[in-house]
């Protein structure tokens, strides 16, 4: 089973699943034992094979951390944090959470774009 530590203590997911905004991007650092790399793969394969599904979905990417380290990064766009949340919170969803392995810490956080002048556009 996946344990959850906020990103940010001081607004956690939990808080920002209250929110109505979108589009919005997903944030999610996965620490785990190095030797559990097949299991966080495989139990993450199959909740964004599921999540795909969803209404809102728009897409995600897995990364990992340079070197041996046990550090990942994924990301998923949603068109809201209303549609997140339903995914978010379906039983099923929820269920699968127990196939990662014991050695998961997740941090998960939503972020949408900003505008910064001649950088980028919100």
């Amino acid at each position: 089973m996946v344990n959850f530590k906020p990103l940010d203590p001081d607004f956690p997911i939990e808080q920002q699943l209250g929110i109505d905004a979108g589009p919005v991007v997903l944030v999610n650092l996965f620490t785990i034992d190095p030797a559990d790399h097949n299991a966080l793969i495989e139990a993450w394969k199959a909740d964004a094979l599921w999540m795909k599904k969803q209404p809102g979905y728009i897409s995600t990417q897995m990364h990992k951390a340079i070197g041996d380290g046990g550090m990942y990064l994924n990301y998923a766009i949603w068109d809201s944090i209303a549609d997140f949340r339903a995914a978010f919170a379906n039983p099923e969803f929820q269920e699968a959470l127990s196939h990662y392995p014991s050695s998961a810490v997740t941090a998960p956080h939503l972020f949408e774009k900003i505008a910064v002048p001649n950088c980028c556009t919100a």
